[in-house]
């Protein structure tokens, strides 16, 4: 076969993939193996076609050997980090970044593909550069102005982070995460909002779930900024509804998890000989979504000794791993019932290494994924001397500003969220499970009520960083100064002083509410 042929099959194998033509890509590119085996540039295009698979390891296999075989493409190197950094390889895909920013490249979309590898990494000030390199070469490109928004965002930059999404509206009308976006940000008045652009998106979109419940997200937090509670949560309830109704989501599934989760433990011999690592280095902030992790986050990385690593997901991803189990789920009852067997020394040197480089920047880092309050068995298992925190909040506002919350659309465990009775049901599941881990650990857990932080913060903040051994720091008093980067549904919220604002926030949306209050004062959680 000729060189010219061989080219042939090459673009055609890109045109299939292009197509999502996997499998026929697959078998050109084994084709064309056959005649070069170390045709580099093909072993990246299975390790695409992996990729779009779900089939992260093979992928990031075969686009390390494209690397190797190919030492000087940026391309390789970006996609080989994108996958590392998805699977929680931060270390590698950190490696893969570098080398992809030092061989440099002029294609936009691996300068923009490498700002979300940089911001998955918690590195919001690479991640802007390089989404403005991105936007140098493509200025019609909405998702980059979307993406660098996101940056500016996560570091405080609300200004330039509006202008920003606002560009991406102008290039992209219908952009619809942009909007529910915006709406967080901006400082809205009846002289200065959207409401009319968003509810003739509203009708724009009435068949596809997913933008209305962007766009309705932004009509409820605009609304509410002007004091229409009542619209605001009428809307809330028609976009999650439907949401809610293509997920076919039913809390039988959180209570069998929750079910599975505490008789595992009940059941698990020898459970208090705790031989995992000795380490103290990660401290855990746990809790409800929306009940106050984010600003305890700050007010600990406040101090000299402690770094944030954000919102992780690799305890959990870590575990899975050593379980074995082949379930798409990160945590389901298969996978606690086989995490009894697994090496809690191992898991805790796998997470250590997962965390890296971030975590070798200080002492101390904190992990405050609040669902990681499945997993605080776990977490003391691995780690016996770890501090966790658990975050309690008001039941009524913990459950409102979840169902406000516009969360992960495709990150299962909110599931609960698109429904205020089904919320206030895994409220009860949650605080349930809080009250076992509590009777289990006692004092090595130290509960944290958000009311009572914001009250009377330095008391507050002296307790907590007296349970994490840390000496006192004015700064952590001062939280509102911390510049690290916040990538959560609070960043901009935990950029203001301490304030009572969201306290008893549902008594404004009158009889409304009064089902939810009815079941969880039935159920003696208020």
């Amino acid at each position: 076969m000729t060189s010219l042929e061989l080219n042939k099959l090459h673009v055609n194998a890109q045109k299939l993939i292009n197509q999502g033509q996997f499998k026929q890509a697959h078998e050109t590119c084994l084709a064309i193996l056959k005649l070069a085996p170390r045709h580099a540039d093909c072993h990246f295009l299975l390790g695409i076609i992996a990729a779009n698979l779900g089939q992260m390891t093979k992928a990031i296999g075969l686009i390390d050997l494209a690397t190797k075989l190919n030492n000087n493409n940026a391309e390789y190197f970006c996609f080989l980090a994108k996958c590392q950094s998805s699977v929680n390889r931060s270390q590698e895909a950190h490696s893969a970044m570098t080398r992809a920013i030092q061989i440099s490249s002029g294609d936009a979309l691996v300068n923009d593909t490498l700002g979300v590898v940089a911001s998955r990494l918690g590195d919001h000030k690479l991640a802007i550069t390089l989404f403005k390199k991105a936007i140098s070469i493509r200025p019609d490109n909405a998702s980059f102005y979307y993406n660098l928004a996101a940056s500016q965002k996560f570091l405080g930059d609300f200004q330039q982070a509006e202008a920003s999404y606002e560009k991406a509206i102008s290039l992209q009308a219908d952009y619809f995460q942009a909007h529910s976006a915006l709406a967080e940000l901006m400082q809205v008045t009846k002289e200065n909002n959207h409401i009319e652009r968003l509810l003739a998106l509203k009708k724009r979109c009435q068949n596809n779930v997913n933008a209305q419940l962007h766009i309705c997200h932004a009509l409820a937090k605009e609304w509410e900024c002007l004091g229409q509670y009542i619209p605001a949560l009428e809307t809330l309830q028609q976009c999650n509804a439907a949401k809610k109704q293509q997920l076919k989501y039913s809390i039988d599934t959180d209570q069998r998890l929750f079910s599975t989760l505490k008789s595992c433990f009940e059941s698990w011999p020898n459970l208090t000989q705790l031989t995992g690592s000795s380490s103290k280095k990660p401290i855990f902030i746990v809790g409800m979504p929306r009940s106050g992790t984010t600003l305890v986050d700050r007010i600990i990385s406040s101090h000299s000794d402690v770094i944030s690593a954000g919102e992780l997901q690799n305890f959990g991803v870590e575990l899975k791993k050593l379980t074995l189990t082949r379930s798409r789920q990160v945590l389901d009852e298969e996978t606690i019932l086989a995490a009894k067997k697994i090496d809690f020394q191992q898991l805790a040197q796998r997470y250590l290494e997962s965390t890296k480089p971030l975590s070798e920047q200080s002492p101390y880092f904190i992990d405050k994924m609040p669902l990681n309050f499945l997993y605080i068995g776990f977490i003391k298992k691995a780690f016996p001397q770890a501090k966790i925190i658990i975050m309690r909040r008001n039941a009524m506002d913990t459950c409102l500003s979840n169902f406000r919350t516009l969360f992960a659309v495709n990150f299962s465990y909110y599931n609960y969220s698109y429904d205020l009775m089904d919320t206030a049901r895994y409220f009860g599941l949650f605080s349930e499970l809080m009250d076992y881990w509590k009777s289990l650990f006692k004092e090595q857990l130290l509960e944290v009520v958000y009311e009572d932080l914001v009250e009377k913060p330095e008391e507050q903040i002296r307790r907590i960083l007296d349970y994490c051994e840390l000496s006192w720091q004015p700064a952590c008093l001062n939280f509102q100064d911390n510049e690290q980067a916040v990538s959560t549904a609070s960043s901009v919220q935990v950029r203001k002083p301490m304030n009572t604002d969201s306290i008893d926030r549902w008594k404004r949306y009158g009889n409304k509410l009064d089902e939810l209050r009815d079941y969880l004062d039935s159920k003696h959680l208020l």
